[in-house]
């Protein structure tokens, strides 16, 4: 079995991506690992050269951006990186550069990919989600928040990028997946409020244009996260590749997990979802099967 790790990524050290704990965290299950590594304005391209492993196949790229509409500009940079990977991998293990896998998670993905790797029906796999907001101690749950997404998909010539980068389509087809016991532990909430109102206004100018940007992205130096609706305590254990990053962590978040700032409808769906273990209206870009 061939696995093939692929992501890309651009202003990583501008922006404060945690993009070699998110390819390092993987790198254990791949034979290879392709990153698409934009034009930056900092030393992105050194910073990816820095983790020195024979597996890392990069690509210089260009990102498109006059393409300001609904993130395709993610989804065409993920595309460029996924078609890189050998032809004869059996899967290719996505993580986008604010995502990383625990280390004990690592045996587990690798037994699907062998219990699936003969079955043509199964076209993925889908992975849980904890999102970190603000700080390492605390995960959003609200149901604002996606709860499963693919990241490991059949190496197939049709297979591509959906949207935003968030998923991935067999042509225009949503793909076939096995839901597996893993998480992508997703930090592209935490970091300093100054990177964090950087990041905010970098990553809307790929939805948007300036006009919205101007009547909407308010002019600060930090980001305000007081604004969340709910959080939950983190009791478990960080993935050991991204300790160094919580170790140096040097801001704090004034937030009391105890109080929720849910609208009636959505604290009352939020409760529902609570009780019954299931999301009314959940998005699915997947077939499970």
């Amino acid at each position: 079995m061939k696995v093939s790790g692929f992501s890309f990524i651009r202003n990583a050290i501008k922006l404060d991506y945690p993009i070699v704990e998110a390819i390092t965290s993987i790198l254990p299950i791949c034979d290879e690992f392709v990153i698409a590594v934009g034009k930056s304005d900092d030393d992105s391209l050194a910073l990816i050269k820095s983790i020195r492993s024979p597996k890392i196949k990069i690509i210089e790229t260009i990102w498109d951006d006059k393409l300001r509409k609904g993130g395709r500009v993610l989804a065409q940079e993920t595309d460029k990186a996924l078609k890189e990977i050998s032809k004869d991998s059996d899967w290719a293990f996505y993580v986008q550069g604010d995502e990383v896998v625990h280390e004990k998670d690592l045996p587990k993905i690798k037994e699907a990919m062998v219990q699936w790797k003969d079955d043509p029906k199964v076209e993925g796999l889908l992975f849980n989600y904890k999102h970190f907001y603000a700080s390492y101690d605390y995960i959003a749950n609200s149901r604002y928040w996606y709860k499963k997404e693919i990241r490991v998909i059949r190496n197939l010539p049709e297979m591509n990028s959906f949207r935003d980068a968030q998923g991935f389509r067999n042509g225009d087809r949503i793909i076939r997946v096995k839901p597996i016991d893993a998480f992508i532990y997703h930090y592209g909430w935490v970091k300093h409020p100054a990177f964090q109102q950087q990041k905010h206004l970098n990553f809307n100018a790929l939805y948007h244009d300036d006009e919205w940007i101007e009547n909407n992205i308010p002019e600060v130096d930090e980001f305000d996260y007081s604004a969340i609706d709910s959080l939950e305590a983190f009791s478990g254990s960080h993935p050991k590749v991204i300790q160094n990053r919580i170790d140096q962590m040097n801001w704090k978040l004034n937030f009391d997990p105890n109080q929720c700032n849910f609208s009636f409808k959505s604290k009352l769906l939020h409760k529902v979802e609570k009780f019954l273990g299931w999301r009314i209206g959940e998005y699915k870009n997947y077939k499970i099967i």
